[in-house]
């Protein structure tokens, strides 16, 4: 069996770091991924898709990604249930990166000198893969 995904797209907001009871950080952000097509109006759609990322991916990925950063995410797709606290069950699907590839150069600071167009591609990847979801 597989279950790999990859994407390209910008980061909606900035990753939001936590930390579980067990002390792992834990990083989430949303993922704005155009759709291959145009619609009848000749628009082109957006999917956008959760991101979770852990441990020192997770902290990398906070360092260094800000919302509108185009970036490259590999992982895998994950399907949880949860209980809201009105007693409502829940669906969630979201990508648990393994690795995270930055695909464009930060925003220089206002007043700052510009530099060359060059992408960074700089790549983070995960250390472990986390089996179980704590929460």
């Amino acid at each position: 069996m597989l279950n790999r995904v990859i994407l390209i797209g910008r980061l909606t907001r900035d990753p939001e770091l936590r930390y579980v009871p067990s002390g792992q950080p834990v990083a989430s952000f949303t993922l704005a991924v155009d759709r291959p097509f145009v619609n009848q109006q000749g628009e082109r759609g957006t999917d956008f898709i959760d991101i979770v990322a852990w441990r020192r991916l997770a902290e990398q990925v906070t360092q260094h990604l800000s919302k509108g950063r185009l970036v490259a995410v590999e992982g895998r797709l994950q399907i949880r249930s949860y209980e809201t606290q009105d007693g409502q069950k829940r669906k969630v699907a979201e990508v648990v990166a393994d690795a995270v590839r930055f695909l464009d150069r930060k925003a220089p600071a206002p007043g700052a000198a510009a530099e060359p167009a060059a992408p960074e591609t700089a790549e983070v990847e995960g250390s472990e893969r986390e089996d179980d979801v704590p929460f």
